[in-house]
């Protein structure tokens, strides 16, 4: 299973990256926005951080300029992914821009059947949303292990990419059910790899090592 870092902090990414827990990076335009920067100058920032797909999502609303948007976000470096709505315009984008060999995300994903008509397209990850879901009091996981099975049914190579992951709670049942990709904030990132034993464990072990006297 593949981590994407949820996040347009280039020193949050870095340092997910120095921990070898990044395969790429998913960003917004909320995320985007709070960095206060110009969203091309961020862009490329990440794409020097990480040897992986970047996301980076259209704003406009119809498909001709999503068109237009897309093919110049990806014009920036060859890493990145162009996010589009589910929507109908947000398909028609995508289809026009994966004729042009453009990679593309559909995000914004609530349903089996809207992650079915985004593969159809040509969409290369489909992104369902599963903290929103849980929100309204939903089971975003049922809808992750219906896209993933849809997709082996029918031999998609589009990859399910879970968002809106909230804990660790999350990133393990998007594993259990197969999901290709999670997207994890940073926040999550780092409780993944802590654990209140591990710290016990390693407190006592080199408590009695040092009692030894040794030197390795």
């Amino acid at each position: 299973m593949k981590f994407f870092i949820d996040s347009a902090e280039p020193e949050e990414v870095r340092e997910a990256c120095d921990w070898g827990l990044v395969d790429g990076v998913t960003t917004n335009p909320s995320l985007i926005a709070k960095t206060g920067r110009p969203y091309a100058d961020v862009l490329r920032e990440l794409c020097q951080i990480v040897d992986g797909p970047i996301n980076a999502e259209v704003v406009a609303e119809e498909a001709a300029t999503m068109v237009e948007e897309g093919q110049k976000l990806a014009q920036l470096d060859p890493k990145i992914v162009v996010k589009c709505p589910l929507t109908v315009e947000g398909l028609k984008a995508t289809r026009a821009l994966c004729r042009r060999s453009i990679a593309v995300n559909v995000t914004l994903i609530f349903s089996p059947l809207q992650a079915l008509a985004a593969a159809k397209c040509g969409a290369a990850y489909v992104s369902p949303f599963i903290g929103r879901l849980d929100d309204i009091g939903q089971d975003g996981f049922c809808l992750v292990e219906q896209i993933v099975k849809i997709f082996k049914n029918y031999s998609f190579a589009t990859q399910v990419l879970v968002a809106s992951v909230r804990s660790p709670h999350h990133l393990l049942r998007a594993a259990e059910v197969g999901a290709h990709i999670a997207t994890l904030p940073f926040n999550v990132i780092k409780q993944i790899v802590k654990h209140p034993l591990t710290d016990i464990g390693l407190k006592n072990f080199l408590c009695d090592w040092n009692k030894t006297k040794q030197h390795i």
